[in-house]
């Protein structure tokens, strides 16, 4: 992956920003959070499926203020920020709550390199909650609102000639007081909920563009029973309509294919004895797009890549069952929440998001539903190259508290279990719909992503069957999950339940859906000294003191699993959790993620049998 560009002025300026940075000490941290410098916040391009060759990363300390909502943009900051991390966590520097009637302002300046000159310059935000305006030199830029989704801006006009820019940005965040899609969000954090997030919490960065035309997103859309793949490459702001992009694909070795086709269109490319993308082989076919103009002058050059495998339903005696390139293949896999007690939703670096996945799979898992959090695409990329599959769920959005004065009420954006869907209004779904849209087209590439999970356990669900067959329309290559547990409804590809007793319940099976366990185990099991809080109480569905405990539990719930695989008719299963979280103590690791619970090669050997033909 290709590194950051620093020019030697903001090299210099990073040196000096380094000397006045420091977390938030006395707090919980992972083994990655010491290595964690203004100087060397996530290098990594942060779009591995769509990369170009020159980009400024703009990581690093920024000026801070918190000031009310109402107030004009600040004359002076009060202090220092580490952004990608949010104003929360105890990374950033920072580690103080903000309240829905704040508005958290950043300011930090930049130099454009010289050989940027005479192009367009496009500044990229990968994530900020909620709503962030952007002003540059003092003129505004442009607003979005979304926590989980990218957004850039063309920032060429706005730019001073030569010497210092300035970038300011102001956020909103209503937290847990609005219903916009927030995921585990809570504030106050308790029980199952979490600290909120709050401003910038992934890379911020820039990078130069033809000014007559550049490449702006390409779909790849793999086609096992045909051989073939098929190609779509987007333009952004063509200046005319006589361009055309040179696509090749290459296996690892050579280039094995490639065509021309011009933007906009659909180009199909025939492979010969392609290789399929599994967990067990997770190959990758390498991409390069080259923009070229009616003179043959190249415009732009972008590198992608692609896996080629079907996700599908199938028999299995007599039963729906999920399928993985035309065979079935049962799903087992964590419950992953992304969260992190030194960065919450911003992992310390690349490499400790890296950990994560990789122990998962060595544990004997083939599968992560990512739960209700979307990730920076670094992770997918993870996912792919790592040959891991994922269960994609949106983030929820919902007012998880009752009215004030009423703790013991039932939320009112809360569907009980035998109960109707909500009814929403319309300027909440119209934007949560938008934002669904949103992680579908910028995920859509990924091998890795093979279902998408519209609703958690009747959190904020509404219009279920609607909104389960817009994202089959909308996205025909994968299954939809359409609600996972709890209030049930007959459409989609998968009927999941969750259960958390100690034994395990079975799914209904069905000539139509596939049957899932969509959340099992929890158990707790709190390890001393390495707790959130350790004055507060640690939760699990059930809670024991011992590792051999623990061991113990885990394989009597997960031998039921087994059983409801070969005689019931099951597909997949998914345990909570991946690590602690907070006040949960349910993981498979510790929330610092420096003690593993139970032994990584006895989960391996304890998992395989679930893949036997």
């Amino acid at each position: 992956m290709k590194k950051a560009f620093l020019p030697i002025a903001l090299c210099l300026s990073i040196t000096a920003y380094t000397q006045r940075y420091s977390p938030i000490p006395g707090k919980m941290m992972t083994p990655w959070a010491g290595t964690v410098t203004p100087a060397n916040l996530w290098p990594e391009y942060p779009r591995p499926q769509f990369e170009r060759s020159e980009w400024l990363n703009l990581n690093g300390l920024w000026d801070y203020t918190l000031q009310p909502r109402a107030s004009e943009m600040p004359g002076k900051y009060e202090g220092s920020i580490l952004v990608p991390f949010c104003i929360e966590s105890l990374l950033s520097g920072v580690g103080r709550p903000m309240l829905p009637d704040d508005r958290l302002w950043y300011r930090r300046q930049f130099e454009i390199p010289a050989s940027w000159y005479g192009r367009r310059i496009r500044l990229h935000f990968e994530a900020v909650d909620w709503h962030a305006a952007v002003w540059i030199n003092g003129a505004y830029t442009g607003s979005h609102k979304g926590a989980y989704d990218r957004f850039s801006m063309d920032i060429t006009d706005f730019l001073k000639e030569r010497g210092k820019q300035e970038i300011v940005v102001g956020v909103d965040d209503p937290s847990s007081s609005a219903s916009q899609a927030r995921g585990k969000q809570q504030m106050p954090q308790e029980g199952i909920w979490y600290t909120p997030v709050s401003g910038i919490w992934q890379t911020v960065w820039l990078e130069p563009v033809s000014g007559e035309a550049s490449l702006g997103e390409v779909k790849i859309i793999p086609d096992i029973d045909r051989n073939l793949v098929s190609v779509i490459p987007i333009l952004k702001n063509p200046s005319r309509d006589d361009y055309q992009v040179t696509v090749s694909v290459f296996d690892k070795v050579s280039e094995v294919a490639q065509t021309t086709v011009l933007p906009g269109k659909q180009v199909d490319i025939l492979l010969n004895n392609p290789k399929w993308w599994s967990p067990d082989d997770p190959f990758l076919y390498d991409m390069t797009l080259v923009l070229k103009n009616n003179r043959g002058e190249i415009l732009d050059e972008v590198k992608s890549y692609f896996g080629m495998r079907k996700i599908s339903l199938g028999d299995r005696n007599g039963n729906m069952v999920l399928h993985l390139n035309n065979r079935p293949l049962f799903h087992y896999g964590t419950l992953d929440q992304g969260w992190w007690p030194d960065g919450l939703h911003t992992p310390p670096s690349d490499e400790a998001m890296r950990y994560d996945i990789e122990i998962t799979k060595k544990m004997g898992f083939n599968m992560i539903r990512k739960h209700i959090k979307v990730e920076p695409d670094r992770w997918y990329y993870w996912c792919d190259r790592l040959g891991i599959m994922v269960w994609q769920d949106m983030p929820s959005g919902m007012v998880v508290l009752p009215p004030e004065g009423d703790r013991g009420a039932e939320s009112p954006e809360f569907v009980p279990w035998d109960g109707e869907d909500l009814n929403r209004n319309q300027e909440v779904t119209a934007h949560f719909e938008w934002e669904m849209r949103r992680m579908i087209d910028l995920h859509y590439n990924h091998p890795s992503i093979v279902i998408w999970v519209p609703f958690n356990e009747g959190w904020g669900q509404y219009a279920t069957c609607r909104i389960s067959e817009m994202i089959k329309s909308y996205d025909p290559t994968r299954l939809v999950n359409a609600a996972s547990g709890w209030s049930l409804r007959a459409c989609g590809d998968i009927y999941d339940i969750h259960s958390y007793h100690t034994e395990v319940h079975v799914p209904p099976v069905s000539r139509e859906m596939a049957s899932v366990v969509g959340e099992y185990g929890g158990i707790g099991f709190p390890v001393q000294g390495h707790l959130w809080n350790p004055e507060m109480r640690n939760w699990g569905y059930q809670t024991y003191h011992s590792a051999e405990e623990l061991l113990e539990k885990y394989i009597y719930k997960f031998n039921q699993i087994v059983e409801m695989m070969r005689q019931k008719g099951l597909s997949a299963a998914v345990y909570t959790q991946t690590t602690d979280v907070e006040g949960e103590v349910n993981g498979l690791m510790t929330y610092d993620r420096k003690v593993t619970k139970m032994p990584v090669d006895t989960l391996y050997k304890l998992h395989a049998v679930l893949y036997e033909d």
